[in-house]
């Protein structure tokens, strides 16, 4: 698994993108929608920064700032560390773990193509618990 290449664990379908002047209840509610914990924060193909959940909590509830009129660009993290998608999850892991942050922008030739999350690497073993606790559920009922 650390082994992968970050490209094989991203989902670009997942990939959330905005614009620096969109607002904090914009960018929440197409989170919330898309069922993601991050949001890319570009202008064209150049990124800008990133607006995460944690972000939501710590430098805007917290803060006691408005949602509707606070601007990504004003609570965003600003260029953000990145990680190409041929380089290891394990390396991934690594900055996320190092630096204290759960999501990281993947940049393919300057341009972002997704995200992963230190979500990532709980996902295929949680797969595998949920896919066993099924099967053995279905023994169970046919006792």
């Amino acid at each position: 698994m650390f082994s992968t290449p970050v490209r094989q664990l991203i989902e670009p379908r997942k990939m959330l993108l905005a614009a620096p002047d969109s607002t904090v209840r914009e960018a929440s509610r197409q989170m919330a929608a898309r069922a993601v914990g991050a949001v890319l924060v570009v202008e064209g193909d150049k990124l800008l920064g990133i607006f995460t959940e944690r972000d939501v909590v710590f430098r805007v509830v917290a803060l006691s700032l408005d949602p509707d009129v606070t601007r990504l660009a004003e609570v965003m993290t600003p260029e953000p560390k990145t990680i190409a998608p041929e380089k290891a999850f394990g390396i991934a892991m690594a900055l996320m773990h190092e630096n204290g942050f759960r999501h990281l922008p993947v940049i393919d030739k300057g341009v972002p193509i997704g995200v992963v999350s230190s979500r990532s690497a709980l996902d295929p073993e949680l797969e595998e618990f949920v896919a066993e606790e099924r099967r053995r559920k279905h023994i169970l009922e046919q006792l």
